[in-house]
């Protein structure tokens, strides 16, 4: 399969705002290996990458996008906001999602099978999160695990908040995390969505990418899926989200020229 032929055609879609219905024959992965392998081509053409997003968590989150369990996608640098800054609402999938972040602070051996506490002693830090899906198909629920993958997990826009002090002595399972949408509530939900715990969802990830040839390193940054359902964005949009006793973290969306 031609990678880079993938890539470039993912690429052109997502930089020009354009859906397809599909990959082209001879551009479509045929399994999660071949798919990883075009996510990693988009680093040559997206620029920069600052860490990974984990989609569909949940059981919901999966159904919605046509899979049977979560997936992993690169996140890159040029479409990372500062909090308080205009969020663009360029997304075909305009929605927003309140998420655990964590930020590594050693690399992870891709050779060693990392339990839960070697992966949770690599994190220099825990944060709060926006993170804003997006695709490049039209249809994301019918191309398949591999093409979503290629698609680098419907990665799209993050924001990134306050940090949360004490992170791994928290019950961040039991968490409350309320989303409000211009005002009013949107959704409530716990940790307890991302994968149990966000914690065991970073675990997962750790595990996962060395199945699939990449790795974790320092420095990156790892958003674990959302915390409640999905909210819909549009133009002028306010979105707060509430983590308690942990913090808020809040985007405004609108057209950046």
């Amino acid at each position: 399969m031609d990678d880079l032929g993938a890539a470039r055609f993912l690429w052109d879609a997502w930089s020009s705002g354009v859906t397809i219905d599909a990959l082209p024959d001879g551009l479509r992965p045929r399994d999660a290996v071949e798919g990883m392998a075009v996510q990693a081509r988009l680093e040559e053409l997206a620029g920069p990458a600052f860490g990974w997003k984990i989609g569909a968590t949940t059981a919901a989150g999966q159904a919605a996008v046509g899979v049977d369990r979560a997936f992993p996608g690169r996140m890159f640098t040029r479409f990372r906001h500062a909090e308080g800054k205009i969020i663009p609402t360029d997304s075909s999938m305009a929605v927003v999602e309140p998420e655990f972040a964590f930020r590594l602070g050693t690399d992870l051996d891709p050779d060693v099978e990392h339990t839960l506490d070697a992966v949770l002693d690599a994190v220099d830090t825990m944060f709060l999160a926006l993170e804003m899906p997006d695709s490049r198909f039209s249809d994301f629920t019918s191309v398949g695990y591999a093409c979503l993958l290629a698609d680098s997990a419907l990665c799209g826009r993050f924001v990134g908040g306050c940090e949360v002090p004490g992170w791994r002595d928290l019950d961040l399972a039991a968490q409350p995390v309320i989303l409000r949408l211009d005002g009013v509530e949107f959704a409530r939900g716990t940790g307890a969505e991302v994968m149990g715990d966000p914690r065991l969802a970073l675990h997962w990830l750790a595990l996962e990418l060395p199945r699939l040839g990449r790795r974790l390193r320092a420095g990156e940054v790892v958003t674990t899926g959302t915390a409640t359902k999905p909210a819909p964005v549009t133009p002028g949009a306010h979105v707060f989200a509430d983590f308690g006793d942990l913090g808020t973290i809040e985007g405004r969306f609108g057209h950046v020229s």
